[in-house]
């Protein structure tokens, strides 16, 4: 998982976007209701809540890289019986020997680079025959959000605070996603490419903490609200973030 720094409380409260395309990659996992099943990049817990609606007589493994998320999570749904939470990297999963019968993740899987090693990673724990069910954001996602970002970050003003600063996203391509889920053992896949413009809450929070949440950890605070003003003016108003969704439905 990417090691950038998140803050619960703030995506759970501007994290309606992601709510909402997860409520239709939660539609495209087959449930009967008694599934043990991971929620890979949980989050806040919000399309986790609407899992275990789902799972009345199953269970839920709520994993997720970032503390912070587990701890808003925890405060959503820790009066739930039937659910566990976990930090965890997803490039380093360990159930301990356990395996379940299916995965969902939403917005998550571009924050990890390593897609052919998390693709293994999933595979070994789902049994044979059971569901992947994701979605993230795919080539093309937020282009031109990005493209004003780092041209202002490699002005004067700003670069000194980027020197060195990587690229934390991978917004692969429908095609070759296929072909990594195969190479990991994936019996059938089936990806693609969707548009999705959004006009999220609170446009400079959600830029600065969905969107450029590592990148504002390289500034002084006092200087946050001044770059992302910058950004934003640079962009069509109303702000619109240009996403793209790749969406991953593959069999063990």
């Amino acid at each position: 998982m990417t090691k950038r720094g998140w803050d619960g409380k703030t995506y759970d409260r501007i994290g309606t976007p992601q709510l909402e395309w997860g409520k239709v990659v939660l539609d495209r996992l087959e449930l009967r209701g008694d599934e043990t099943i991971v929620d890979a990049g949980c989050g806040s817990g919000r399309v986790t809540e609407l899992l275990l609606e789902r799972l009345p007589d199953g269970h839920v493994i709520a994993l997720d890289g970032s503390a912070s998320m587990i701890e808003a999570a925890r405060e959503r749904l820790g009066g739930h019986a039937n659910i566990e939470f976990t930090v965890m990297d997803l490039l380093e999963l360990d159930l301990g020997g356990r395996q379940v019968d299916g995965v969902i993740s939403t917005a998550t899987f571009h924050w990890i680079t390593d897609h052919a090693r998390l693709f293994e990673q999933l595979h070994a724990i789902i049994r044979p025959g059971g569901q992947l069910v994701a979605q993230c954001g795919g080539k093309g996602n937020i282009a031109k959000v990005l493209e004003q970002a780092y041209a202002l970050m490699a002005e004067p003003e700003w670069s000194a605070f980027f020197e060195g600063y990587v690229d934390p996203h991978r917004f692969a391509d429908a095609p070759e996603t296929e072909v990594l889920l195969h190479a990991a053992g994936f019996a059938e896949a089936t990806c693609w490419l969707q548009a999705a413009p959004t006009s999220p809450p609170e446009p400079p929070v959600f830029l600065g903490t969905v969107i450029l949440g590592g990148a504002m950890e390289r500034l002084p605070l006092e200087l946050h609200d001044a770059f992302l003003a910058e950004i934003l003016g640079r962009l069509p108003e109303p702000f619109e973030a240009d996403y793209v969704r790749l969406n991953i439905d593959a069999i063990a």
